[in-house]
């Protein structure tokens, strides 16, 4: 089981989904991750994104931490189930149901729809064996949806390459932890998105 590490949901135990198809991140990365977007201001008020959201952990721990609305998108029953036990733990220590959605369907089907975002915050978790063809695809439909100063979050197996980045978006960081490499991206304003969208 994982947990909520800080914030009005802190110390909570969280469900985790049965079998090894998931891969939650640790604890150690997890806190490295969200000191850094604290740091940043970029989680009070937000509206975070949790793509590939398995258990809804990172999503959760936004949520626990301030952010506004947290939306987690997670194509398995088994794990999209999992996602509303967790969002109901952090309801719960919230006082009020309305912060975390989730949202059971592909990660392409979803940004398919052009009604969806702006959003402050993405975290991109895909599962490590996910071919770079693929997760260049499913971050296509994001160029152009971050609001002003968003950051979009891939997390991704050190032995990885760099992703791909679409058009319209620009790596600014990264992070090693391990076996696990944080990818930090934001809108590359010298580039326009393919599909020319503007939020």
């Amino acid at each position: 089981m994982s947990r909520i590490i800080a914030g009005a949901a802190g110390g909570l135990r969280l469900q985790s989904v049965p079998g090894r198809d998931t891969r939650p991140t640790t604890d150690r990365v997890k806190e490295s991750l969200f000191a850094r977007l604290e740091a940043w201001g970029m989680l009070r008020d937000a509206l975070v994104l949790d793509l590939f959201a398995g258990s809804g952990a990172l999503g959760c721990e936004a949520a626990s931490r301030g952010a506004a609305s947290v939306t987690l998108v997670e194509r398995h029953a088994g794990a999209a189930r999992v996602c509303r036990a967790n969002a109901g733990t952090v309801h719960r220590a919230l006082g009020r149901d309305d912060v975390v959605a989730v949202r059971h369907g592909a990660v392409g089907a979803y940004l398919a729809d052009p009604a969806e975002g702006p959003w402050d915050l993405v975290l991109a978790d895909p599962p490590y064996p996910l071919p770079e063809t693929e997760l260049t695809a499913a971050l296509a439909p994001l160029a152009g949806r971050l609001r002003e100063g968003g950051v979009l979050v891939v997390e991704r197996s050190s032995r990885s390459p760099e992703p791909d980045w679409p058009q319209g978006l620009r790596r600014f960081e990264q992070r090693r932890h391990g076996e696990t490499t944080m990818w930090f991206a934001e809108t590359d304003v010298t580039s326009t998105p393919p599909h020319g969208a503007s939020h």
